[in-house]
């Protein structure tokens, strides 16, 4: 199995982590930037062989814009793609895991922007159900920008048993819903954690939401009722990062 990822970051990101996976590497000719020119010195460097072609012939691989480079990769576009059972072995070994669950996140760029705010906030893993996500295919990764090749990726069956598993493994589990009485900045976000984002206009499913130890929401002071699912989920993240720095 095989598939195509584009743009500068992803293909970069497999270039430097595993370029043995590259099956071919399109550059786009004529291109003579320093982004371009880097990007062909380190795929003649990592051993990758790499053909120029035309923008249109690039154009007619990728419905998105590709930013003159496109790579064919063995596998999915995430280096490490769990189940339930190899997401918690990989969990026991990590000392205060934070770990991001999406439950329904169903729009390719909203679950590329929220695996870049993930990798940047050091999360141990992220979690998606399988009958209710975008898959890991290129325009993830393009988002991304290098996070679907490198963030620890479970897609579980059954995601309300994944997460009783998780609390008995010792995780809190802290659910967003605009109906929370208690906002994410005064909640406790240290020790070993489970943020849960519900997906775009839906929010959590039921099942998931009472699974949850404790419910937050984000003040909104203007007319908006709500935040981009991606744009809620840095927020979060990035104040759980807070307070386990104090």
């Amino acid at each position: 199995m095989s598939s195509l990822i584009f743009g500068f970051h992803a293909v970069e990101a497999i270039l430097r982590r595993e370029p043995n996976r590259i099956q071919s590497l399109w550059l786009q000719e004529g291109r003579r930037d320093k982004r371009i020119q880097a990007l062909e010195a380190l795929a003649r460097n990592q051993g990758v062989a790499l053909t120029l072609v035309g923008r249109a012939e690039l154009d007619a691989m990728i419905d998105g814009r590709h930013q003159g480079v496109v790579a064919t990769v063995e596998g999915s576009g995430s280096r490490e793609v769990l189940d339930e059972r190899g997401l918690l072995a990989h969990l026991q070994g990590i000392d205060q895991p934070l770990v991001l669950v999406l439950d329904g996140v169903t729009d390719p760029h909203n679950l590329g922007a929220c695996l870049r705010s993930a990798d940047a906030a050091g999360v141990s893993a992220v979690v998606v159900p399988k009958d209710r996500s975008a898959d890991l295919g290129p325009t993830v990764s393009k988002v991304a920008c290098g996070a679907a090749e490198s963030i620890p990726f479970a897609r579980v069956t059954n995601l309300s048993r994944t997460l009783e598993k998780l609390k008995a493994a010792g995780l809190w589990l802290v659910g967003t819903t605009g109906e929370a009485d208690t906002t994410v900045y005064d909640q406790d976000l240290t020790g070993p954690l489970c943020l849960v984002m519900g997906a775009e206009g839906e929010g959590m499913r039921r099942l998931t939401l009472e699974n949850c130890d404790f419910l937050v929401k984000l003040p909104m002071a203007g007319t908006v009722e709500s935040l981009n699912v991606s744009v809620a989920t840095g927020i979060c993240l990035f104040e759980a990062v807070r307070q386990r720095a104090q």
